[in-house]
């Protein structure tokens, strides 16, 4: 799909009819760190250590789910028990350090120079993560020094994770941005369809083993094979944004 057709489809289901781009709303695991290859060893760690079967594929699609939520769904789901969410917090503290002590992740490979290409657009970028993880956090200012200014959304900050839209209207919220003014930048379907639902203009990078065809059936509205290739294709992007009525 063309940058052009995708802003006429998102003209054509959102009833708008102009886009101001503001503000990119940035997701962290996948998007700014190689990171789900650990955070899927982890949870099929933790999860194993309490007798629940699980694949390692099955947390890629999890993906943008707080801890919280992931915990209590696969304990429901695969033992029969209700967690509380101290319970969920204690579980989510051991699955993170397991997630440690598989050492650092690299960065995603050409997603700085896309966010220093936006920055340097005039575009807000605000990080937007279903991410408790402490470690990662840290590491978004050093990584990626003056990209987000501090705004950022974690798991935190909302009742709700994705794929509910509440990560992304708070991050909207925070900028004061309306959907309008917003693309979502998302590698997973369930942070796809909280970007989709939240009414942003919502692209998905298939950075991990989800096929783009998943990206579009969660809502996206384009989908590039890498960072890489969206970088290239930002000019374009920005001129249809603009142009596009």
């Amino acid at each position: 799909m063309t940058e052009q057709n995708a802003i006429a489809n998102y003209y054509k289901y959102t009833g708008k009819k102009t886009f101001n781009f503001t503000t990119a709303l940035v997701d962290m695991d996948g998007v700014l760190f190689d990171s789900m290859k650990n955070h899927t060893r982890a949870w099929v760690k933790l999860m194993k250590k309490n007798g629940i079967k699980c694949t390692r594929d099955e947390f890629y699609m999890y993906e943008g789910m707080t801890g919280r939520d992931i915990i209590k769904m696969k304990f429901k789901d695969g033992a029969g028990k209700n967690i509380t969410d101290d319970e969920a917090q204690a579980l989510y503290k051991v699955k993170t350090r397991y997630f440690t002590e598989l050492g650092d992740v690299e960065m995603i490979d050409g997603t700085l120079s896309l966010l220093k290409a936006l920055k340097a657009a005039g575009i807000k970028c605000v990080l937007v993560t279903g991410s408790g993880t402490q470690s990662m956090l840290d590491r978004v200012d050093a990584d990626y020094e003056g990209i987000f200014d501090e705004q950022r959304v974690t798991a935190a900050d909302v009742k709700r994770g994705k794929p509910n839209p509440e990560p992304y209207l708070k991050a909207m919220a925070k900028v004061n941005a309306q959907p309008n003014e917003c693309i979502v930048l998302e590698n997973a379907p369930l942070g796809v369809q909280a970007g989709h639902t939240a009414g942003c203009f919502t692209v998905g990078v298939t950075t991990g083993p989800i096929a783009e065809k998943d990206m579009y059936k969660a809502g996206a509205d384009i989908v590039y094979p890498s960072m890489a290739a969206m970088e290239e294709a930002l000019p374009a992007l920005i001129e249809a944004l603009k142009t596009q009525k």
